[in-house]
């Protein structure tokens, strides 16, 4: 009868310790999962605020006062216009 009682005892101890591993396994487990939401959620709003400076940024406006100041170009007028007359054959 004492062999028995000391088998269940450790097995009670090893069912024990794995119940005890389970949880502290799921508590990790659903800490990660916690954190990976909060940094799906950060990419998110990046991903939205990205999407939104692009738009700002290729504004037909925008490009539009950015080559007349940076790069001093003017709108075409008739009187600065060359054209050029091909030779026929």
């Amino acid at each position: 009868m004492g062999r028995i009682n000391i088998v269940l005892a450790v097995m009670l101890m090893l069912s024990a310790l794995s119940l005890v591993t389970a949880r502290y396994q799921g508590r990790q487990l659903f800490m990660q999962n916690e954190q990976l939401k909060s940094q799906a959620r950060e990419l998110d709003i990046d991903w939205r605020r990205l999407q939104i400076e692009r738009a700002e940024l290729s504004r037909n406006a925008r490009v539009d006062q950015l080559a007349r100041d940076v790069l001093k170009m003017v709108p075409i007028v008739p009187e600065r216009t060359i054209y050029i007359r091909g030779v026929t054959p």
